[in-house]
């Protein structure tokens, strides 16, 4: 099923003029269903892009190859620049409303949420914020959220607070260069923000990664630690930024069956 009329029509915060080049026809959210009768769990998967574009090789793919694995999947092409927060978020929170909601038409019981690169960043900030209320001059727009199940997290974009090791573009694309201030940035950084009740997380980098410093890996597994929130860590020697599925990246290759495994352990 393609395109799911997840916002129950026009998107909030729709611009017209930006209906063009990256953003055509977006928001869109495409559901992978194992389809058997049977119910199953899922995973909201986001693609990378660094809040420019959209990688559209870290989506059906992945998609499929959970399937495979007997997990439903849907992949969310949210809003990117010139579109700015708070958009992009309610992309993802209201995609993952919408599944959790119709969860008796979509055959699935456990919900969790994974993202690549600037598509995790926003992943983990639909974890650690997904009960924030946002408000119109109309009076509240949404103080619906639920708490994943599960989170993914491959070559994470996660640190707003490091510049030594951020990503400065996917920062400003994500608010804007002008609300990229320091308040904002610590905010959503999230290493600094994670909650009691953050669910299990899967994170994996590499160390050859030059986009994307695997620190932010390390910081954030650093950071669930101290809240004793259990979490499976792999830091690969090898691969570029980027790699989705690592298929030619011996060694690396391995994080996908690793994550299933990992996905099994939580009763996914």
């Amino acid at each position: 099923m393609r395109n799911i009329d997840f916002w129950e029509g026009e998107a909030y915060g729709f611009e017209e003029k930006y209906n063009k080049d990256n953003n055509k026809d977006l928001p869109r959210l495409d559901s992978f269903l194992v389809e058997d009768g049977k119910k199953h769990s899922c995973m909201l998967i986001l693609p990378g892009g660094g809040f420019d574009h959209l990688a559209d090789h870290e989506g059906e793919n992945i998609a499929e190859e959970l399937n495979k694995a007997g997990i439903s999947a849907f992949v969310l092409y949210y809003r990117v620049a010139p579109y700015t927060y708070p958009l992009n978020f309610l992309d993802a929170k209201r995609a993952f409303v919408h599944i959790k909601e119709n969860a008796e038409k979509y055959h699935i019981d456990k919900l969790g949420v994974m993202g690549f690169s600037a598509g995790a960043f926003l992943s983990l900030a639909l974890t650690e914020k997904y009960d924030m209320t946002f408000n119109t001059g109309n009076g509240s727009l949404d103080n619906t959220g639920y708490r994943p199940d599960v989170l993914g997290l491959c070559y994470p974009v996660i640190s707003f607070e490091d510049e030594s090791i951020w990503h400065k573009g996917s920062c400003e694309n994500f608010f804007g260069a002008e609300k990229a201030t320091k308040e904002n940035r610590l905010s959503f950084s999230g290493e600094l923000n994670v909650r009691d009740d953050m669910p299990p997380t899967f994170l994996w980098s590499t160390f050859e990664d030059k986009s994307v410093n695997c620190h932010n890996a390390l910081f954030m597994a650093s950071a669930l630690k101290k809240k004793n929130i259990p979490f499976e860590l792999h830091i690969f020697p090898d691969g570029r930024h980027g790699i989705d599925l690592a298929t030619n990246v011996e060694g690396t290759n391995q994080w996908f069956d690793l994550y299933v495994n990992w996905l099994k352990r939580q009763g996914f």
